[in-house]
């Protein structure tokens, strides 16, 4: 209800229900769903929550807007005051005065109804003048109000001119341009505005400015730093309350339930979990906090020197705000006497001595200290009911600062103080104009009023927004009035606006700031606290239907409920069910959170638990298992998760239970296994080897092949694989000879483990042997699930241990048709991808084609499915199929398909690969030219200004490379010489040594040989010594050589190039390369003899490459006559 006075509401559950439902019949959706919750609690059976947890069941309430008035009617007549309007001008006997209080058609009042014969009592919201009447003709406000026009931000004009009174207000002419401070509402006197040409901000009376039309109406009600909800946990605090609190719900008592029985797989192994138990120790961390205290200095003899005020004038001077000020602006007067100040004997001693120090900064001409000063004084004063001397020094401090205001919270203080003075004394009109000027500064700085006790201007602001219709200040004043009594701790008077506020936010046409999940937790909340567990329950689920709702929303929610249930003593029928959808949510949002983090792994598996334990209560046991079983194929190595030995243990044997209860045995041992497992692996394989002896003699082969099958496992886990096979052999032998297919998953199982070892041992063909079995019986038996597994395995064993392309592109169809039967369409298409991948490994046109199809394929599920990232390589792939077929008309269409779809992204990074890619398709293909406008025009650009230096690198070498074999090689120089730089720059040695390379070769095409040797000498010296490889050493061969060419071919240098020449030979002997030795040989003997006049060196070359020659001839012949003998 709108504003209506806290004092008169009643805290009972059916005037609660109640006045949810008569809200929503003037509110919005949300707050409908609160009473159609409520009802559905009410009318359906509590197991609907827990049956329908995978999908949203929400109750429409539907009534009759005249009914659901008449009800409203009814239920405010029964609980006291409400809003009302007169629908006839009518005249009321005075309450308060000699003047009888005359109210309009139209006019808004408080009304209260009769009490034990007593006439109606109305109050004016206009002065707060009171009436009485025995028959008063009024309407219950039931519509929100209209909005006129309701608030502005941005810019406005001055119209008319104005000469400030004080340093509060500011100066305007005609034309200024005035920067809205907050917001500008039209219903208010005043507002706070900034210059635009001078940036001082003071008050501005409202009707002398007019908005600007683009900054009219402005939607959202919080400001610039204001939260949109009202307690804001982190959520590791929040998750581990939702862990503690799922703890405390639900206890796990699985080993209570274990019971002797015939089936001894019911109590086999059980005690075998102890072995894990380990404790943790948990560390409480504590905050601390520090108090900051003023010392005063009582005068000696009644004289008070200037320097005795140092200190004080030190920390109260400044013109704008500091965060200590804030403390002295809050605290009342006792508070500041008790706590910040010390040294004074009384109050009077303090007051004493801060008179004195306000005239000392008076005459230091300290105008912001005396401010201050003043400030405290009249706060002194005002505590001590001093009103007159208060009201001086309060006028004072507003006169006394020769510039405008920027510390809007000392002068908001001032207000604030001068407003509650006024309104104790009650001088309505000073009261009026003071709490005019603090609404603008409460429109325009949030937190302005923190820390103060009394809510009177709140409250004028409500009944003066309400008066004029204005619907946005009205929310404005709600949400103040919220956060002022929470501050307080007024909880109980907080819970009529919040309604309100909420109501307004759902009448919003344009969305506000606020968070509504939060919102209506917090509601939530106080509902508990007031003892309506059915509307606290209720504004849970509207929470947890929000959108954008959170983790901490839902976690919220979900200890909400349950706090309902312990401490408000309802049934666990009627509100345990309810906590279901919550489970369902939360295990929903950890799956999505951030992989490896303790606390999201222990609070899915609390969830998961609890949700469990639900189930079970209610005799959804196939439910139970389900849900265990989900988070256990999530996690497929729980050992690994960072959960409590207890806790792991205490969940396997939960599961095994509900196997247990589900009539699956063989399911529970199996789990039973897996404790004993984590445990003493001898004791565990002794109790195997012990079941086993037992079901031999039972003659129950069904068991026995299930133990012998995991003995095997716990062989293989321990390192003995040659026993481990035996054992899974033995237990395929035992599977083969059983009858009917109860037992098939259990064997495709054992089949694939033992194909999986035979693989890994070497044994190729046993482990085909076993994957084929094992997708056999799965297809025979229907059973998808494996025959996926089986599938996955053959894919894998023929892609890389045997491979084997034809058989890999047939099982890897077979996938992708398992994965449509399944209705996985994002696995399926990644089964597409792989298969067009295979079929460009044939190479031929055909198979293009037919990689060309499946491409389109998973493309289309792409599409689908809104994965941008894989939808762009489809399409690239799409076109580089296309290029390969030679159908060059299209390829230009995918790729720019391919580039939008990446631009829709905005993904800087991921553009640029994409860019890079598309210009790899032309790298090594006659059209190469086509990859340098890839390259240079467009990836380029994005690679210098979005600073990947990796990336320019590796353009920057595909440029020049490309250039070089397009003999573009000025400006091919030119990026080989900015790929040098970068990896000089990177530290990355081998970039280097190859731009280098490049550059040399390219210095050399341009006939600038000096540059060419420069550069492939510095490669050389970029090598690593000593040489490891053979390719390291032809390496050296050939840049030498190149550099005898160079210098004696260009440069005409024989000496330097013999020199070469000769560096070369040396590696080419050390790797072996007699060719290489023949051609170096020949030419060394040249230079000397022809142009080095050395004949004892040329006659040496000569010979030696006489003697290669020679050596050669013989290696010809003697696998000539080899040849001949074997035709």
């Amino acid at each position: 209800m709108v504003g209506r006075p806290r004092e008169h509401e009643e805290n009972q559950e059916g005037a609660g229900d109640k006045k949810a439902g008569a809200t929503a019949g003037g509110a919005g959706d949300d707050l409908k769903g609160i009473l159609g919750h409520c009802i559905g609690n009410l009318l359906l059976d509590p197991t609907v929550w827990l049956s329908s947890v995978e999908d949203e069941i929400t109750v429409e309430v539907c009534i009759q807007e005249e009914t659901l008035n008449l009800i409203y009617k009814g239920i405010l007549m029964q609980e006291g005051s409400f809003f009302g309007r007169c629908s006839a001008n009518q005249i009321f006997d005075s309450s308060t005065s000699g003047e009888d209080l005359y109210l309009e058609q139209g006019d808004l009042a408080q009304f209260e109804p009769p009490f034990l014969g007593s006439d109606w009592t109305v109050r004016s919201l206009t002065d707060g003048a009171r009436g009485t009447s025995p028959k008063p003709a009024l309407e219950p406000c039931l519509d929100s109000f209209c909005v006129l026009v309701s608030s502005a931000s941005g810019l406005c004009l001055a119209t008319e001119e104005y000469n400030a009174e004080g340093p509060d207000e500011l100066t305007l002419a005609p034309g200024d341009h005035i920067l809205i401070v907050g917001f500008l509402v039209s219903c208010f006197d005043w507002f706070t505005g900034m210059m635009e040409k001078t940036g001082q901000v003071g008050l501005i009376k409202t009707s002398l400015v007019k908005p600007f039309v683009e900054t009219l109406n402005s939607a959202d009600i919080l400001l610039d730093g204001e939260e949109g909800k009202f307690a804001c946990p982190q959520d590791q605090s929040i998750i581990k309350e939702s862990i503690e609190s799922l703890k405390k719900t639900f206890e796990n008592d699985a080993g209570l339930n274990y019971k002797l029985g015939k089936d001894w797989c019911r109590f086999f192994l059980i005690f075998f979990y102890l072995l894990c138990i380990k404790n943790i120790n948990n560390t409480i961390h504590l905050n601390s906090f520090i108090i900051i205290l003023f010392s005063i200095h009582p005068p000696a003899e009644g004289i008070q020197s200037t320097q005795d005020f140092v200190p004080l004038f030190a920390i109260l001077d400044g013109r704008d705000f500091k965060e200590e000020f804030g403390v002295l602006y809050e605290m009342s007067s006792e508070q500041l006497s008790s706590v910040i100040f010390e040294g004074h004997a009384d109050e009077d001693g303090l007051i004493s001595y801060l008179c004195a120090a306000r005239e000392a900064s008076k005459k230091k001409r300290l105008f912001w200290t005396q401010t201050r000063l003043c400030l405290l004084l009249g706060k002194f004063c005002s505590g001590r009911s001093k009103f007159s001397q208060a009201q001086a020094f309060f006028e004072e401090a507003l006169c006394v600062p020769p510039e405008s205001f920027t510390d809007l919270r000392l002068l908001a203080s001032i207000y604030f103080h001068l407003a509650d003075m006024h309104a104790f004394q009650r001088n309505k009109e000073s009261f009026f104009a003071v709490s005019e000027r603090l609404v603008a500064l409460l429109l325009a700085l949030p937190d302005c009023l923190k820390g103060f006790e009394d809510n009177c201007v709140l409250a004028y602001m409500m009944r003066k927004a309400i008066l004029s219709q204005n619907k946005q200040a009205e929310a404005r004043a709600c949400y103040l009035l919220v956060k002022h009594h929470l501050t307080s701790g007024e909880e109980n008077q907080v819970v009529p606006y919040l309604e309100r506020l909420l109501v307004a936010f759902n009448e919003a046409q344009q969305p506000w700031s606020l968070v509504p999940s939060q919102v209506y937790l917090t509601l939530g909340g106080l509902y508990s606290k007031l003892h309506r567990p059915l509307l606290s329950a209720s504004s849970a689920k509207v929470a947890s239907l929000q959108p954008f709702v959170t983790l901490s929303d839902c976690l919220g929610c979900m200890v909400l409920v349950l706090d309902n249930f312990h401490h408000h003593g309802s049934t666990e029928r009627d509100i345990l069910p309810q906590v279901a959808p919550y489970l369902y949510r939360g295990l929903s949002f950890t799956k999505v959170s951030e992989a490896g983090v303790t606390h999201y792994q222990s609070l899915s598996y609390q969830l998961t638990f609890c949700l469990s334990q639900l189930f079970y209560k209610y005799k959804m046991v196939k439910c139970a298992i389900k849900c265990m079983n989900s988070f256990i194929n999530n996690n497929t190595h729980l050992e690994l998760l960072h959960l409590s030995a207890v806790e792991l243990n205490s969940g396997l044997i939960w599961l095994a239970w509900l196997n247990l209860e589900n009539n699956q045995p063989t399911i529970a041992l199996d789990i039973l296994d897996s404790v004993v497992s984590m445990g003493d692996q001898r004791r565990a394989a002794e109790s195997y080897q012990a079941a086993a002896n037992f079901c031999q003699e039972a003659e129950d082969f069904l068991n026995w092949a299930v133990v012998q099958a995991n003995l095997g496992l716990l062989c293989l886990k321990a390192g003995a694989k040659g026993l481990a096979q035996s054992y899974l052999v033995k237990a395929v032998q035992l599977f083969s000879e059983l009858k009917g297919e109860s037992h098939e998953e259990m064997f495709i199982s054992v089949l694939l483990k033992l194909g999986l070892h035979f693989v890994e041992q070497g044994n190729l063909d046993y482990g085909k042997g076993c994957y084929e079995w094992a997708l056999l019986l799965a297809m025979r038996a229907n059973l998808l699930d494996c025959q996926l597994s089986a599938t996955r395995h053959l894919c894998s064993l023929y892609g890389r241990e045997s491979p084997d392309l034809a058989r890999c592109i047939i099982y890897g169809k077979h996938q992708a048709h398992i994965l449509r039967q399944s209705r996985d369409r994002a696995q399926e298409a990644g089964a597409l991808e792989a298969v067009s991948q295979l079929y460009l490994g044939l190479g031929t046109c055909r198979a293009y084609r037919t990689a060309l199809d499946y491409t389109k394929r998973s493309l289309g599920i792409f599409i689908d499915l809104g994965c941008k990232e894989k939808e762009t390589y489809g399409w690239l792939k799409a076109g580089h199929i296309y290029h390969l077929l030679g159908q060059t008309e299209l390829v230009d269409i995918y790729i720019q398909a391919a580039q939008d779809v990446a631009l829709s992204t905005g993904d800087t990074s991921f553009i640029l690969k994409l860019l890079e890619a598309s210009g790899d398709l032309f790298y090594s293909c006659q059209d190469s030219d086509r990859a340098i406008t890839f390259y240079r025009d467009r990836a380029h650009p994005v690679a210098v200004k979005s600073g990947d230096v990796h990336c320019r690198l590796r353009l920057c070498n595909k440029l020049a490379q490309v250039m070089l074999q397009l003999g573009m090689y000025e400006e091919a120089a030119k990026f080989a010489q900015t790929a040098v730089d970068i990896s000089i720059n990177l530290g990355d040695d081998l970039n280097q040594r190859v731009a280098c390379c490049r550059l040399a070769s390219l210095y050399r095409s341009l006939q600038q040989y000096e540059l060419a040797e420069y550069f492939y000498l510095k490669t050389l010296s970029l090598c690593p010594t000593p040489l490891q490889f053979d390719e390291e050493t032809l390496f050296y061969v050939r840049v030498y050589q190149t550099l005898g060419d160079i210098t004696f071919y260009q440069l005409k240098d024989p000496f330097d190039a013999a020199g070469y020449y000769q560096l070369a030979l040396a590696a080419a002997v050390d790797l072996g390369n007699k060719r290489a030795q023949l051609r170096l040989c020949t030419r060394l003997a040249t230079i000397y003899h022809n142009f080095l006049m050395e004949r004892e060196l040329s006659l040496f070359f000569y010979q030696k490459a006489r003697g290669i020659t020679t050596e050669l001839n013989e290696r010809r012949m003697t696998i000539s006559s080899e040849q001949r003998v074997t035709s």
